[in-house]
This record gives structure tokens, sequence and C-alpha cells, in this order.
């Protein structure tokens, strides 16, 4: 079963994807640069309405998978419809259709929001009469309005942010792409966003698709969430269908006072577990479907070798564990990407 009919790549109870008209299909895409083949056949659809996410570490391909379907660049092989629109065949349908949103903050610091917000209009070819209307709706909606006037550079982190999604949204587009939305915020703003985005989804009729690394963020935002690693898609789902899809119910963290090579072995063997990861000198992380069993056997054969506890706690599988399972290795934050590169597409420009 592939992870484009079902929540994982390697299996699982599956449930029918498209259930609504499909805002984005993406079948069998294919992006080499030369030799290397950096997006390898990969097929999802995202439902109309949807927050879907893209998960993936540095270099994965989801960077990439973004660019093709914003028109930045050329499908190898395969093809992409957005809004119904072949991005190949069609990019300035495509464009009219969209917003992008890149990781770095790209407004100019010199002008006003309002100002920020009637240039991206006019390249969009808002109409003159519409863009008055535009820009105090969008305003309303990401709550700067009593701002508009207020030079860019004044403005906070989240501010910014905020007139960042407002400026993608001046020319109602039906389907929203945000590389990173709350990267470089602290956790109040990062939590704002999220209300934000899902007032927007549910006022505005948008179909949003974001990359992030943050897993909480996945978790608590997106309706189905993409996993992609190597140019290849691993797994695909709900969140809780994704944390189902991983043995082991618990999560066991245990720190041993003193690191010694036979603790992994050692825990390999307690009841339930399903897996092992080493963190840190002395520190694990123990899947288990029983974390009391697992828990208990684990204090006993401390005791036997002589060993310490420093630290042990219980918890649900999280989609860290999740990530850990499909790609072998935690999802690291990524360095910021460069201003162009994923510039909001305008309709007319050559990719």
């Amino acid at each position: 079963m592939s992870a484009a009919n079902g929540f994982a790549a390697n299996g699982g109870a599956a449930r029918p994807i498209v259930e609504r008209p499909a805002a984005i299909a993406v079948e069998n895409i294919v992006k080499r640069y030369g030799d290397f083949e950096a997006v390898k056949d990969i097929t999802f659809h995202v439902a109309d309405g949807e927050i879907f996410g893209l998960l993936g570490p540095n270099g994965a391909g989801k960077s990439t998978l973004i660019r093709m379907m914003t028109t930045l660049i050329p499908v190898t092989a395969g093809r992409a419809l957005v809004a119904g629109h072949d991005v190949s065949k069609d990019p300035d349908d495509v464009r009219r259709m969209i917003g992008v949103i890149p990781q770095a903050l790209t407004s100019d610091p010199d002008l006003t929001v309002e100002e920020n917000l009637l240039i991206y209009a006019k390249l969009y070819s808002v109409p003159r009469a519409q863009r008055e209307k535009n820009i105090a709706e969008v305003l309303e909606a990401v709550d700067l309005t009593k701002w508009r006037g207020a030079q860019t550079k004044t403005l906070s982190g989240g501010m910014r942010r905020r007139l960042e999604i407002a400026r993608g949204l001046v020319h109602d587009p039906r389907i929203f792409f945000l590389d990173e939305p709350t990267t470089g915020l602290d956790p109040v703003s990062r939590i704002a966003v999220w209300e934000m985005l899902n007032h927007l989804k549910a006022t505005r009729d948008l179909t949003i698709l974001i990359t992030t690394h943050y897993m909480e963020e996945a978790d608590k935002l997106c309706d189905r969430i993409a996993i992609v690693d190597h140019g290849k898609l691993v797994a695909l789902g709900t969140p809780t269908e994704l944390k189902n899809s991983v043995a082991g119910a618990n999560v066991v963290e245990v720190q041993f006072d003193h690191e010694s090579p036979q603790w992994e072995e050692l825990l390999k063997k307690l009841a339930g577990v399903s897996s092992v990861q080493p963190e840190s000198a002395g520190f694990y992380r123990v899947l288990s479907t029983s974390g009391s069993k697992t828990t208990l056997e684990l204090v006993q054969m401390a005791a036997e070798h002589g060993a310490t506890l420093s630290s042990l706690s219980v918890q649900n599988t999280t989609l860290d564990d999740v990530f850990v399972h499909y790609t072998g290795r935690q999802l690291r934050d990524e360095q910021i990407k460069p201003v162009n590169f994923l510039m909001p597409p305008r309709p007319g420009m050559q990719p």
C-alpha cells in the first residue's frame, strides 16, 4: 500500500484520503538535477479546506516539492494540479489562485503596513476599487488594523509575521503555502499564529499547506501530515493515525546515573518494549505497549545492576516518535532559507 493511499508507507489501516474535491493533486512527481533525484515519484492529495503539513529533515525534498507546486521550478516528471490547473501547462492560472509566504520576512521595513499591502495588491493586478476593501479585510483578519500606518520596522516579530500572512492574502487566493510560518517566534506569538491560521481557514475558505519542524505545531494545526525523507513520501495521515501507526502506546524516558553499553540491550528485553532510542550519554527513549509494566521492570533492572535512575517519565507516543520511526532520526531545525528561495510568484512571472 503506498503512502498516498493510506497513513503509512509501509502499511497500516487506511481510509480514503480525498473525501472532498482535491485543492492540490500531486501525481508521481519527480524532480531531477542532473543525475541527482531530489523528489522521487511522490503522490498525495490535499483536500479543499484542509490544513496540510509537510515534514522532513533538511534536504528531504519538501522545499523542492513546494517550489514545483508554486511554479518556481519545472517538474521533471509526473504532474501537479493546483486548484485544477496544471503547474506546468497553466502556471499563470496557478499563480492567480495561490498565496506564498516564505520563511524569511520579505516585507519592506521602511514602508508602512498599508504600503506593503498596496504594492502587493498592485503586483497581482487587484482592481483599484477592490484594493482598499481587500486591505481593510486582511488587516482585520490578522489584527493589524490599528497599525496600518506604522512603519514595518517598528513591528514586533509576531506582528511582522502577521503582516506577511496578510500580504499573501490581499489578492484573495484559494490556496495558501506557508514555509515555516512560526520559525523564530516566541511561544505566545506562535500560538497566536496557529489560532489566526485556523480562523482564516474557517472564514476565508482557504486550503493551507505548511512546512514546519515544530512537532507541536504540526500536531495541533494540521488536519493531515506527510513525512518526506530522501525525496520519498514515507508516511501520510492525520496526527492520530500516524501516532497509532507506531508500535508502542507509551514512551518511557529514562536517564541512568552513568553510561554503560549494556543499557540499550537490557532495555530492549523489558516487557512491552518495541524500540529503544539512545538520545545522549545514559539517556534513552523507550517505546512500549505498556508503560506501567515497562517502568516496573526498568526500576527492578536498574537496582539489580547497581544503577541509579537520574530521571524517569512516561508519556503517550508523540509525532517525534513517529518521525524517528519513519526516518530513523529526529527532526532538527533547518537554517533559514535565502530571501529569494520562495519569493511569492506573480501571474506572468517566468519560473
